[in-house]
């Protein structure tokens, strides 16, 4: 079992001069505790448990694609979330995923201290190696409350971050047909 956090929070909290024993703070170390660790547990996933045998032999050479696929993770910087939509595409060699697995693949990279950068081509990357398809497409906007409630202070800026991997990266006509279908029922 992990070491508690709690001692941890308290000083912190007296730290910010606040007092760790008002009524109000007694409950938040605890509280906070397991916050961070429900926030970060990606780190406790693999992705093979993530897929699960969820692979499956299929003669589909089209394009797959998941879109507005919601994430939630946490700046590695200032430890304060970001959140928003993952579009993520392939292009099938003769393997398909499981269309569930994706999204959790997403959280499960996103649940770690994470920059966007990062976890768009984690998610890339992954399925590149997991499905060796013709090719891995993923799109992430988000929202960063390190750049909305501190610094800058823009609250109406959005990060978008890609990874083309494959014929995506090689193919202008690919990489179009899927930017314009993520685009497509907004």
């Amino acid at each position: 079992m992990a070491k508690s956090l709690e001692p941890l929070v308290r000083e912190m909290l007296a730290e910010l001069g606040e007092d760790p024993q008002r009524e109000g703070l007694l409950r938040t170390p605890k509280r906070v505790d397991a916050a961070l660790r429900y926030l970060t547990h990606g780190y406790s996933q693999s992705v093979e448990e993530i897929l699960n045998d969820a692979i499956f032999t299929e003669e589909c050479e089209e394009m797959v694609v998941v879109r507005n696929i919601e994430f939630y993770s946490m700046c590695e910087h200032h430890m304060l979330p970001f959140y928003g939509r993952a579009h993520v595409a392939y292009l099938p060699k003769g393997k398909i995923i499981g269309l569930s697995k994706v999204p959790r693949l997403v959280d499960m990279f996103a649940r770690r201290l994470q920059v966007q950068e990062r976890l768009t081509n984690q998610i890339a990357g992954t399925l590149m190696e997991v499905l060796k398809p013709y090719g891995v497409a993923v799109v992430m906007e988000g929202k960063h409350l390190c750049m909305m409630m501190r610094g800058v202070e823009k609250q109406n800026s959005f990060v978008t971050s890609s990874a083309m991997l494959g014929e995506f990266k090689k193919d202008r006509a690919t990489r179009m047909e899927f930017l314009n279908l993520i685009k497509s029922w907004e």
